[in-house]
């Protein structure tokens, strides 16, 4: 079993204000804790920058020059209230799409079984016409539309554990039956969406947390709600929205969750990734905000899918 790994020192100067929580200690943390030897192993390789026509697969072209026309020569520019941009975060955007593209690819060619990418600026958050919650482009939307139209994938599954439902992907995906979007996430949390009754096309499966849940109740919702919807759909490919911020740590929700219950949703993923997917794999990293939190979960996560 494969698991390479994608960075790039981009994404450390795609900057956000003093006490942002979405900075770049998060992946200098990420970075450290994979330098002891037990990652050994890990395929690391850099990102390259990603087409700039692949960002339309999910995003109008209005939305891309107008993210486009926000990047700041100088400083720090506000999207909106929660996203902001510098000077460098224009290619840092592509180059995370780049790896999240270079991921697909991958486990397609078969260059690997499984990808994590510690990318930045994450994505999920990301609408087809709105940048938000500290995303500018909707990485994951982007990759699944890619696994379709470079690899003839019929059906992707995007499963996003972020405690902050991904409004940008079921926005994206809505009346897509082609492309399964489900969520668990801490309900009422930003951005407010992902109630139970949004279903889409059938394809939208959300299963909300109440605030304090723990391990059990998360996975409760993956064996109730997830796994079902992912023997039933038979995904071509898997791609993980990994958010790590439900860790308990977190400063910005209300969940409880600890690093065992990222591997043990890790290793549920893979074994469906085994049935239906040939073992094909993709992680992209979302939130988690509390350092320590984020390493270790990353951790967890890493070391599941290096052991096939």
């Amino acid at each position: 079993m494969t698991t390479r790994f994608y960075s790039h020192p981009i994404y450390l100067e795609h900057l956000t204000p003093a006490g942002h929580p979405e900075r770049p200690d998060r992946l200098r943390a990420i970075a450290r804790v994979l330098e002891h030897d037990v990652f050994d192993a890990l395929d690391r390789v850099e990102a390259t920058l990603g087409d700039e026509a692949t960002i339309l697969y999910a995003h109008p072209a209005e939305q891309l020059e107008r993210v486009k026309a926000q990047i700041p020569a100088e400083g720090i520019a506000r999207i909106d209230a929660d996203t902001s941009a510098s000077p460098k975060s224009w290619e840092a955007a592509l180059m995370a799409i780049g790896a999240a593209n270079a991921a697909v690819d991958d486990v397609f060619t078969g260059k690997a079984d499984n990808v994590f990418v510690a990318a930045r600026p994450p994505g999920h958050h990301a609408e087809k016409t709105r940048a938000m919650g500290f995303c500018l482009f909707n990485n994951a939307a982007i990759a699944a539309r890619h696994a379709q139209k470079a690899h003839g994938a019929e059906r992707i599954a995007i499963v996003d554990w972020d405690v902050h439902h991904g409004n940008g992907t079921q926005d994206i995906f809505w009346d897509d039956p082609t492309v399964l979007y489900c969520s668990t996430h801490q309900m009422p949390l930003y951005p407010g969406t992902g109630a139970k009754n949004e279903t889409g096309a059938g394809n939208i499966v959300n299963a909300p947390l109440s605030p304090q849940s723990g391990g059990e109740l998360f996975r409760e919702a993956f064996e109730s709600h997830i796994l079902p919807a992912l023997d039933d759909f038979r995904p071509d490919l898997i791609i993980i929205s990994a958010g790590f911020d439900a860790h308990q740590r977190d400063p910005l929700a209300e969940i409880n969750l600890e690093e065992a219950d990222f591997a043990w949703a890790t290793a549920e993923l893979m074994d469906r990734a085994g049935r239906w997917s040939n073992n094909r794999l993709v992680s992209l990293l979302e939130g988690g905000y509390d350092l320590q939190g984020l390493a270790l979960s990353v951790a967890a996560h890493l070391g599941r899918l290096m052991k096939g």
